[in-house]
């Protein structure tokens, strides 16, 4: 009796794992996400991320203007890892590149440069964008290297006169010293970093992750043909689902400003009125994507998969984790189409650089961009009628 027992439980437990494989063999979304999602995530973190500087923008304020300043600055874009120096006329021009994240070093070349060449005590000034430590570190690791190794004054040798010994060695001068000071992030700690973007994270996961399963819950509930009865538009019906959403997003946006400033200083130094407005519009494009999500698939399992599928993703490429100016071209552009993108640009100018409206226009501009193409595609096809 207890061998047949067993043999029972055994089959019967047998005979719904392969009534559940064959509804998975089925399922083709699930099936896709399971395949894709680890592919994706292998390419992400094989080719993305890199702690290499690359395509780095960097200013230069030369002052002296001579052929060893020149040599100087050549010499460090010939390491690969710079793009083209944008030539500023004062140091203040510079700071202010820095500050909207546009240049991440700013070399100053002295005046007397070339004479404290010939005397073998050469100095330039870095100023670096301490707002992403990691980005610093390297870039100013990568140009001390160039200026320890870098020989201002190279002096040709005298032609031998005739009968004369061999030529002696030619004097060059020594190293330049190299004066670093950063900016924004003095100490260059990780932890305002992270913070500085802790909100986007937040909110990119709540908004996801409520809104992904709205439509398709109703649709598996039976209350989406009611929903469709009301004299609405679907435009209408999306905007009505967000809005609550949208309030409760500000008060996440609340515990993680005021929990990151009481818990560890790490306060906004820019505009608070520019947060808040910056907010809307990477809200409302982040509960859009998750009302696409609940639009395409026909399942709540189906949307599960499919924000988790886009909530990995979206941490890495857009620049919260790992500093997206390192990324490869190609994989650094993908991120460009993901709301938390522009929002962590925008977040870490307000927080760490203390910038005002002005300096967020783009990523705000962006991001209503965004939110208006993904209302177009949830309109297109979201059907408005029963069955």
């Amino acid at each position: 009796m207890r061998g047949s027992g067993i043999r029972r439980f055994a089959s019967n437990a047998l005979a719904v794992a392969y009534r559940e494989a064959t509804g998975l063999r089925h399922d083709r979304p699930f099936l896709a996400v399971v395949t894709v999602q680890p592919l994706l995530m292998l390419l992400i973190f094989g080719l993305a991320i890199s702690n290499e500087p690359a395509n780095t923008p960097w200013a230069v304020f030369d002052q002296s203007e001579t052929a060893a300043s020149r040599r100087l600055v050549r010499e460090i874009g010939a390491t690969g890892y710079f793009l083209a120096p944008r030539s500023v006329r004062s140091t203040s021009e510079g700071r202010a590149l820095l500050a909207t994240g546009a240049a991440a070093a700013l070399l100053v070349i002295p005046r007397d440069f070339q004479r404290e060449a010939l005397r073998g005590e050469p100095q330039v000034q870095l100023l670096l964008d301490g707002a992403d430590p990691l980005i610093a570190a390297r870039v100013g690791a990568t140009i001390g290297q160039v200026a320890r190794g870098f020989e201002p004054v190279r002096r040709e040798p005298r032609a031998r006169r005739p009968g004369a010994g061999p030529p002696s060695a030619q004097p060059a001068s020594g190293p330049i010293e190299l004066r670093a000071r950063f900016w924004f992030n003095p100490t260059l700690r990780d932890r305002d970093f992270f913070l500085a973007a802790l909100a986007g994270i937040m909110l990119t996961n709540l908004c996801l992750s409520v809104t992904s399963l709205g439509l398709v819950g109703e649709r598996e509930s039976g209350t989406w043909e009611g929903t469709l009865a009301l004299p609405t538009t679907p435009v209408e019906i999306v905007l009505g689902k967000l809005l609550p959403y949208a309030a409760i997003c500000y008060l996440v946006l609340g515990l993680a400003v005021f929990g990151a400033g009481i818990g560890f200083g790490v306060w906004p130094n820019g505009s608070w009125l520019a947060l808040l407005g910056l907010t809307l519009p990477f809200v409302l494009a982040s509960l859009t994507v998750g009302v696409l999500i609940s639009v395409l698939v026909r399942t709540s399992a189906q949307a599960v998969f499919l924000t988790v599928f886009i909530i990995l993703p979206s941490f890495v490429l857009s620049g919260v984790m790992f500093p997206y100016q390192l990324m490869p071209e190609g994989v650094r552009e993908i991120g460009s189409v993901l709301p938390l993108r522009w929002y962590q640009i925008g977040l870490r100018r307000l927080v760490l650089r203390g910038a005002g409206f002005e300096e967020v226009t783009l990523p705000f501009l962006a991001l209503a961009a965004l939110f208006g193409i993904l209302l177009a595609l949830v309109r297109w096809r979201m059907k408005p009628r029963l069955g």
